[in-house]
């Protein structure tokens, strides 16, 4: 999807998270195909960027970036989301890459249809929870643990929980 139909597609949108998964998923579309003159427009030009994993697989960096050595090295990895839930401006991304081995999980922040922040994790378990009341906050997205006023409204499903550490994003 073009900027222009995702500006367009806005006005047709119900609700927020739907919308807010349609500008992540642009986003990967653009990156996927080094389309150097979208990313730029979906992203705020001071991006707060989180990474959690080994050092050499901070793919994502290197793309916003231009940061690898190489042209070669830039289109070595692929970003595929296998699934993605939003929770209000929060779309939580999840993919694998079976050719490096990698579980990876993407948590960005969209305001007014521009990214803002993304957390990235990779070969690590995340959980996401949400606090507050348990009546306000389900989501059809994901089964509902409650306890006290902590809600898990999410969890990985494709690194193995036994060798890698895990997370909880708070929201």
């Amino acid at each position: 999807m073009c900027i222009s139909e995702l500006a367009n597609s806005k006005a047709s949108v119900d609700n927020e998270e739907e919308y807010n998964i349609r500008v992540v998923k642009t986003l990967y579309d653009a990156l996927n195909s080094f389309d150097v003159k979208t990313v730029p427009r979906l992203l705020t030009s001071d991006l707060e960027w989180w990474f959690h994993g080994p050092p050499g697989h901070q793919h994502l960096m290197h793309m916003l970036t231009g940061s690898s050595s190489s042209s070669e090295d830039k289109r070595c990895f692929t970003f595929v989301p296998l699934s993605t839930v939003a929770f209000g401006p929060t779309v939580i991304v999840e993919g694998h890459s079976k050719e490096h081995s990698v579980s990876w999980v993407h948590a960005w922040t969209v305001t007014d249809g521009i990214i803002t922040q993304v957390r990235e994790y990779f070969n690590t378990s995340v959980t996401v929870t949400r606090f507050g009341d348990p009546q306000l906050l389900s989501s059809p997205a994901a089964p509902v643990t409650v306890s006290s006023s902590c809600q898990s409204v999410w969890q990985s499903k494709l690194c193995d929980n036994n060798s890698v550490p895990g997370l909880v994003l708070a929201l």
